[in-house]
């Protein structure tokens, strides 16, 4: 019955033709274009037949086919030709997924960014460099001041002090022991003190060490110093620019704070909110192109470096991370702008602009060219990724096919017309 009365609506469509010919517009069923007067027997006959056709076939494309076979089709003149301004081209083969376009943010390389502060308690003497100033890898921050850290430098100068007299015990007994004048017990001790005084030296050494000092700093540790031996300096770990100073002189800082903070701004991340979908076309090593809203026409090139492993559980994103090359500083973090990761995915579907399509009866469908000059009929087709305003044609059409590429909006609209006068007319 279903299949009766679409039949029967298609003769009532066709039928009174003199309607149709008053709003300039003739539509017809896309199985009557090669007769040249309409009967509605045949167009009742073509439409059984293909609806016969697509009861004995599964497949997609056929499916889309019987779609379009009962869209209708649009005759236009000339001069109507030329006032809607149709344009019909060669669909080209392409991929919506070859350039990626996601939202992206800028940050910090964390492997170019140090968090400065002491290893113990200490109180802020003096700061040395300010916000925005570069320093250089070992440079001065901060002088500060630790009182544990003055007790270990003293132990320390005790130690080397301790050392010098037990060496020159060890070797004096040495010289005894060649004389015959000394045991060899006597001998042993002096080098077992020796050793001793050596370990007690080089621990005191290292927990200078673990404090943050230099080797070059201890060894200029030396009682009698204009400087207290208190006094010690946070210097940075890295060449870089100070982002961040938390701290100001008399302040107390512990050994768990990190009150500077150094970046290295020649190379930042770009993390990139990927979807679900780019995961197949995604991997390390794709270039990536980034435009950021504060610099509009300026491009930068990265690649990327990492690919998360896990899609947030709010907003369905995967990250993905881009390393920047940036020796001028102009990317700065918490910028925003638009990514676009290339993928060299293979382009095997039709690309069509995204205004070719147009949503009739329920479904996308594109106009396509009829048998006869000025006709136009709707092709169900099925649609993949959307890019730059072009969208994948992955059924209903195929590269090298022709199609309305603009001007499908009032092909459209011509067609509800003309369906609409006929259903009035009848």
């Amino acid at each position: 019955m279903k299949q009766i009365f679409k039949t029967m609506k298609i003769t009532r469509l066709i039928f009174p033709v003199w309607i149709l010919l008053l709003s300039g517009v003739v539509i017809t069923g896309c199985s009557s274009q090669n007769e040249s007067t309409p009967q509605t027997e045949n167009h009742a006959n073509a439409d059984e037949h293909g609806s016969e056709e697509a009861q004995h076939t599964e497949a997609e494309g056929d499916h889309l086919e019987e779609e379009s076979e009962h869209s209708g089709e649009v005759h236009l003149s000339q001069d109507q030709m030329a006032s809607l301004n149709i344009s019909v081209d060669t669909l080209r083969a392409g991929s919506a997924s070859s350039v990626i376009e996601r939202p992206a943010s800028v940050m910090y390389d964390m492997d170019r960014i140090a968090k400065v502060g002491p290893r113990i308690e200490a109180k802020v003497v003096k700061v040395l460099k300010d916000l925005g100033d570069y320093v250089e890898e070992g440079e001065p921050i901060v002088q500060m001041s630790s009182v544990g850290l003055g007790k270990i430098k003293a132990d320390y100068i005790r130690l080397r002090a301790a050392i010098k007299k037990e060496e020159a015990h060890f070797k004096r007994e040495q010289n005894l022991y060649e004389q015959d004048i000394s045991s060899q017990a006597e001998l042993l001790q002096a080098e077992l003190e020796y050793e001793q005084a050596k370990a007690e030296l080089d621990a005191a050494s290292e927990a200078l060490r673990l404090y943050g000092l230099s080797q070059n700093d201890i060894q200029n540790i030396k009682a009698g110093s204009d400087t207290p031996l208190s006094y010690f300096y946070l210097s940075s770990p890295l060449s870089g620019t100070i982002q961040e100073r938390n701290l100001s002189p008399g302040q107390t800082i512990g050994p768990n704070e990190t009150p500077v903070h150094v970046a290295d701004l020649s190379k930042v991340w770009v993390m990139i909110d990927g979807y679900e979908q780019d995961i197949r076309n995604l991997s390390t090593g794709q270039k990536v192109e980034l435009s950021v809203r504060s610099m509009p026409g300026s491009t930068f090139t990265g690649t990327t470096d990492w690919i998360s492993y896990e899609l947030d559980k709010e907003t369905r994103t995967m990250p993905v991370r881009a390393l920047f090359d940036n020796p001028d500083g102009q990317l700065r973090a918490g910028m925003f702008g638009t990514a676009r990761i290339y993928t060299n995915s293979k382009e095997t579907a039709a690309l069509i602009p995204v205004d070719a399509i147009q949503q009739i009866e329920g479904s996308n469908r594109v106009f396509v060219p009829g048998e006869e000059p000025g006709s136009f009929r709707p092709v169900a087709v099925r649609l993949g990724n959307e890019r730059d305003g072009y969208v994948e044609v992955l059924a209903g059409l195929e590269p090298g096919q022709t199609a309305v590429l603009s001007g499908a909006f009032d092909l459209k609209s011509a067609l509800t017309a003309a369906t609409r006068s006929a259903s009035h007319g009848h």
